[in-house]
This record gives C-alpha cells, structure tokens and sequence, in this order.
C-alpha cells in the first residue's frame, strides 16, 4: 500500500518509529515532515499528505500530532478527505468500516509505541463496510459541496 506520512514536532519520534515498521513490512511509505523534532506549523504537512491521498500518489494518509485534534481539524477541510483521530483499535476500526477514512490521525503525545502500531495495523487491515455507511458518506461528502 502507498501511504504518506507526516508529524509535527509533537508526532516527529512515533513518526519515525511507524515510518520504519511500514516500510519493513513492505508499504511504500513518503515522509513528508517533520524531518526534525524542532517546532513547526503542522497544517502544511496535513495539506501535503491530504494532497497525496486526493491525487492517489497515496492510498492513504497518517497524520501525528501532540493531541491530534488541530491535524484532524485541518485535514477535513480538505475536499475529499476523511480524517479519523484515533486513540484506540475500536475507533481505528470505525473510522474505516463505518466512515470509509483515507487519513488516520494519531495522539502522539498519548499513545504508547505498542498502541499506535495496534491501532495502524487496524486501520490499515479493517475494509469499509459500505451499505448504509455508503449513503453516509455521500451525504458528508455533498456537505463539502454546500448542500
């Protein structure tokens, strides 16, 4: 799977951690930054990686941030994105199922290692469901549309 990756500041550390995991197991991973854990803007990396996703150089997009909820905020805003702030597996797995997410928000300042792979491994394994969830989508995605 393509997938594009950035962090802040905040997310620079599980970032890398994720990067290399990912990579090891064979995804084709672009880290778009932070490539220091010295303080930056983190909507220009939402936008790169929204970006990526929209355009399909990515299938999907992770997102780390100190709480993640500035990143989620700024990621749908983006036409087309559906980003989920996940703190836990069951919200990676509903984020997906349910809502058809192509980016993933992390909490890196309150995630372990061992939770933030749990939940990416969830989210990149668990299929949206379609049906009912379907017609959902489309109705959020006529709300970017102004109807």
């Amino acid at each position: 799977m393509r997938i594009a990756i950035a962090g802040d500041h905040n997310g620079f550390a599980l970032k890398s951690l994720l990067r290399s995991e990912l990579s090891a197991a064979g995804h084709e991973v672009s880290d778009l930054g932070s490539h220091t854990a010295e303080e930056v803007d983190y909507p220009a990396l939402c936008v790169e990686v929204c970006a990526r996703v929209r355009d399909g150089r990515a299938e999907r997009g992770i997102v780390l941030g100190g709480s993640g909820l500035g990143e989620t905020i700024a990621c749908n805003k983006l036409p087309g994105i559906r980003a989920g702030l996940c703190h836990d597996v069951w919200t990676a797995e509903i984020s997906r199922g349910n809502n058809d997410s192509n980016v993933l928000v992390l909490p890196a300042k309150r995630l372990t290692d061992d939770q933030a792979r749990e939940i990416v491994a969830s989210w990149l394994g668990t299929s949206f469901k379609g049906g009912k969830h379907a017609r959902r989508v489309a109705q959020i995605a006529a709300l970017e549309q102004g109807g």
